[in-house]
């Protein structure tokens, strides 16, 4: 029996657990060391420019190779690199603790709008550049570091802005909407969202000096983070606004790949993959909405924990499994490769403990594996959350600390490991 699969079957607190830990220390020996000169110690790394990220059918490319995809989400990282320096910092030791773990991919906010704190865009065409030069410092970071981005351009929900703040600048200009909703139909708040794609796209990184559109190190852009429309169920509204707004994305930048940020709700294109949906439609499509010529490829989210409260853990993993299977099933059948872009388990959970925590990235990890080594749609998962030592005011049960989860460090490294196998 293999020492990962003793320590699965063990407690988190168990010798082989510290024995582990101690293993990951000596082999990323900077996992929880201050680097009070992290700029500095990023400049010292090299890593060789690539191609833009494509994909040919089901699966990613890069220089004619396949691209499998390990990463974590974080979308703290532009705000947080446009504070004084010691805040700053912590961009760089996530990203060289990632490097390490040969992590390759990150997720996270192109968007802060309106009211939120140190907005990107505080009115509608009104940019703030000191965000404007964090998210520049991010994408530096990232291409020094040798991860590829996910830029998401809008928020579902009112955090940092979203459809909420759209729908305010527009009744601020005499407009009449009755719901957040009207974000998708109305005029005004789609020509105020084109002008934000257009800001961010052609933007000229302050340290790269290359605009976002040229820049590989930006593996694809995302519509919104989680879009839902339940005013209307049949579908028809988000089809509409992404097949609009794919269109004005690509009209825009033809060298990134784009995905829309969908959780994975299917609707009424196809009634009886309804089953799948956890009791509930939020107004997507998956099928349809993936279906979209502009739209590269697919993604899921998984918060089995959230959709089903108060059901027992085996429910739980029961609905996850076919929650990915039947995605993947409908992602080849689509011809399209598919990422489960959000994952994760909460500490706030009864019974929690790390090892559980450990187990569940295993289960999913190995699903990714499995389905990628034989050829299938799944390019990839992207965990929630990954954050510095620190961060305690930005947690949410599902952060992942690096330097205080070696368990966890060890498997997300075994991922990584795992996928590069693969040929």
């Amino acid at each position: 029996m293999s020492v990962k699969k003793l320590f699965y079957n063990s407690s988190s607190n168990s010798l082989l657990g510290c024995f582990i830990a101690l293993l990951l220390v000596s082999l990323y020996p900077q996992i929880g060391q201050c680097h009070h000169n992290s700029s500095l110690a990023a400049s010292s790394m090299f890593h060789q420019d690539h191609g833009f990220v494509r994909t040919k059918g089901t699966s990613f490319m890069v220089d004619g190779k396949p691209l499998y995809l390990n990463g974590f989400n974080a979308y703290w990282l532009m705000t947080m690199a446009s504070q004084p320096s010691c805040d700053k910092g912590k961009v760089t030791d996530t990203f060289e603790e990632a490097s390490r773990l040969k992590m390759n991919v990150v997720r996270t906010w192109a968007f802060s709008d309106g009211t939120s704190y140190k907005p990107l865009q505080s009115s509608p065409a009104s940019y703030n550049e000191d965000t404007f030069k964090g998210l520049d410092f991010v994408i530096s970071e990232a291409k020094r570091n040798g991860l590829y981005l996910i830029l998401s351009l809008v928020n579902n929900y009112p955090d940092y802005g979203g459809r909420k703040q759209y729908v305010q600048w527009a009744r601020d200009q005499g407009q009449y909407l009755q719901s957040d909703d009207d974000f998708y139909t109305n005029p005004l708040t789609k020509d105020f969202y084109k002008n934000h794609v257009k800001a961010v796209l052609t933007r000229i990184n302050s340290i790269t000096g290359v605009a976002y559109k040229d820049d590989p190190t930006i593996l694809a852009w995302e519509l919104i983070n989680e879009p839902r429309c339940e005013s209307d169920l049949s579908g028809k509204t988000l089809q509409d606004w992404i097949a609009e707004m794919a269109r004005h994305v690509k009209s825009i930048d033809s060298n990134h790949l784009l995905e829309v940020g969908l959780e994975g709700y299917y609707g009424e294109s196809v009634p009886d993959r309804k089953q799948y949906n956890p009791g509930y439609q939020v107004g997507t499509d998956f099928i349809s909405n993936s279906q979209i010529p502009e739209v590269d490829f697919t993604t899921i989210h998984i918060y089995a924990d959230q959709w089903l409260p108060d059901s027992s853990e085996q429910t739980l993993l029961e609905f996850v499994h076919r929650w990915i299977q039947s995605h993947i099933q409908d992602s080849a059948t689509i011809g399209k490769p598919l990422v489960l872009a959000e994952f994760g388990k909460s500490s706030k959970a009864s019974g929690y403990n790390v090892g559980q925590r450990d187990a569940y990235f295993n289960r999913l990890y190995n699903t990714i594996y499995a389905c990628a080594r034989s050829g299938g749609p799944c390019g990839g998962g992207i965990f929630w959350q990954l954050m510095a030592q620190g961060m305690d005011s930005y947690k949410d049960g599902y952060e992942v600390v690096l330097a205080e989860c070696p368990s966890t460090a060890a498997v997300i490294a075994q991922q990584s490991h795992k996928l590069a196998t693969i040929r």
